[in-house]
């Protein structure tokens, strides 16, 4: 019965020190693994630490004075020399400078009646900022116009609005800019209801740039009666 019981002692020292040998295991494999991912993360940290001192900043300094330069020609007058500026500052950076030197260029394409190098320019656009980004849209809407392109007009048009998160002053503007556009294409009963919906939605906007929105709202609907 001696013999049993130190032969069950013994096969449960021998379990005993067995899960004490894995428990040591596990905690050396864990802590390997936990090197490995501390190892990880700091490299993680250096390489974003070098992103930001070695090539963003930089990156930023340059395009910021790229595009100062552009500025200063464009307040001198001379409208050609800016725009190649630009264009240059958009196609060499990123960064907030080179969207902005895009919406530049794209502007001044536009004002010279390049409507087709407008929307390219806008094509390197990235607006951190609804507003801007609207107009952008609403902009590349106006090229289209001009290129008598009007699908595409009203889908710049549908992306300004939509952009523009029912800002009371420009979602309007884009609104009208819409209605136009459907005008144009005889769809008086879309242009009514464009219209309406700037009455509705937007009150404030028809009285404070006097448009006569009721009188508007009556030839479209009017002419919507007309082309059933």
């Amino acid at each position: 019965m001696a013999d049993k019981d130190q032969n069950n002692q013994s096969t449960e020292l021998e379990e005993l020190a067995k899960d004490n040998q894995n428990l040591k295991n596990n905690v050396t494999l864990g802590q390997k693994y936990l090197m490995w991912i501390i190892i990880a993360l700091s490299v993680v940290a250096v390489a974003v630490l070098i992103y930001i001192f070695a090539v963003r900043q930089p990156g930023v300094k340059a395009s910021n004075e790229a595009i100062s330069q552009a500025d200063i020609t464009l307040a001198q007058g001379n409208d050609s020399l800016a725009l190649a500026q630009y264009q240059q500052v958009a196609a060499d950076y990123g960064y907030e400078a080179g969207s902005r030197a895009a919406l530049m260029a794209a502007t001044l394409n536009y004002k010279k009646g390049d409507y087709e190098a407008a929307i390219a320019d806008l094509k390197n656009f990235d607006a951190k900022e609804a507003v801007v980004g609207a107009a952008a849209m609403s902009l590349e809407g106006d090229c289209y116009v001009n290129l008598k392109n009007y699908s595409a007009a009203l889908a710049s048009y549908d992306k300004a609005i939509k952009v523009s998160d029912n800002n009371a002053l420009y979602t309007p503007l884009f609104m009208m800019k819409k209605a136009t556009v459907l005008r144009e294409q005889k769809d008086f009963a879309a242009e009514l209801k464009v219209l309406e919906a700037v009455k509705a939605d937007y009150p404030q906007y028809p009285a404070t740039y006097r448009i006569d929105i009721d009188k508007y709202i009556a030839r479209a609907k009017y002419q919507a009666g007309e082309s059933k």
